[in-house]
């Protein structure tokens, strides 16, 4: 069964919807250096997952449909029928899942930071039984660490305490429900259902998600799919090589189709 997702909607309503989700152990304030630069042009639909932020935190372990399923039901109660999408690691496999299993509601597609599959499936389980034992603040020196080059976090702890106090602050219960559905995501044989123009963006220095392993199965896989490289960005690029990634969500978003 669905979930209410908490969200924030910018930008006019009559302009092209994109929905826009995040990291595991993020809230949709990840999303800030997007806002002002994507507003202008989209309705900008910012969410938590559930599990995360103002979202509801159920019973785990969640599935990748059950995190899907949330999108569309939030796609229903807005009255949008079609919508672009645009993910980063967690809310990129939830991209993944929506432009497979209903091709009919994703326009066109960014997964970011993300892949494929994530195994193997011990480290998931692993991280949700650390979670639950004691408490998201025993991950987010490591997560955070991920998120951002040594030399942006150097030069700014501000960000970087503010990005970890969205993991400490998510509940331990829906981050590791959570774990549960990257634990069981697995897209690689279907990869090529994907219809939507896919963008796939990497950071050059990503240690969760490199781009070898990753982000080239599915440039390789997905049908047309272009892949970009950020130079200098780790795993939360979106916020590390902020105008980078908007410059290239613009281009894919608004270009015309062949």
């Amino acid at each position: 069964m669905s979930v209410e997702l908490h969200h924030t909607v910018h930008g006019p309503a009559d302009a092209p919807p994109l929905v826009l989700g995040g990291s595991l152990g993020s809230t949709l304030d990840m999303w800030e250096p997007q806002v002002e630069a994507l507003s202008a042009r989209f309705r900008l639909i910012r969410i938590d997952h559930r599990g995360h932020g103002g979202s509801p935190d159920p019973e785990g372990p969640y599935t990748m449909a059950d995190l899907g399923g949330d999108v569309l039901a939030l796609l229903d109660r807005l009255g949008i029928e079609r919508a672009h999408y645009a993910g980063l690691s967690l809310g990129g496999m939830i991209g993944q899942w929506l432009a497979i299993e209903a091709p009919e509601r994703i326009d066109r597609l960014v997964l970011m930071s993300t892949s494929p599959y994530m195994g193997p499936a011990r480290n998931w389980r692993d991280r949700a039984a650390v979670a639950l034992d004691q408490g998201t603040g025993a991950l987010a020196p490591g997560v955070v660490e991920r998120w951002f080059t040594p030399d942006y976090a150097k030069e700014h702890p501000e960000d970087v305490a503010r990005l970890r106090s969205q993991i400490t602050d998510t509940s331990d219960r829906g981050y590791a429900g959570c774990c549960g559905a990257i634990e069981g995501h697995d897209t690689r044989a279907d990869l090529g259902r994907i219809v939507a123009p896919t963008l796939v963006v990497s950071g050059t220095e990503d240690p969760s998600t490199p781009f070898e392993e990753h982000g080239s199965v599915l440039a390789e896989e997905i049908p047309g799919a272009r892949n970009a490289l950020v130079e200098n960005a780790a795993h939360l690029l979106s916020w590390e090589r902020s105008n980078r990634t908007n410059a290239l969500l613009v281009e894919h978003l608004t270009a015309t189709a062949p």
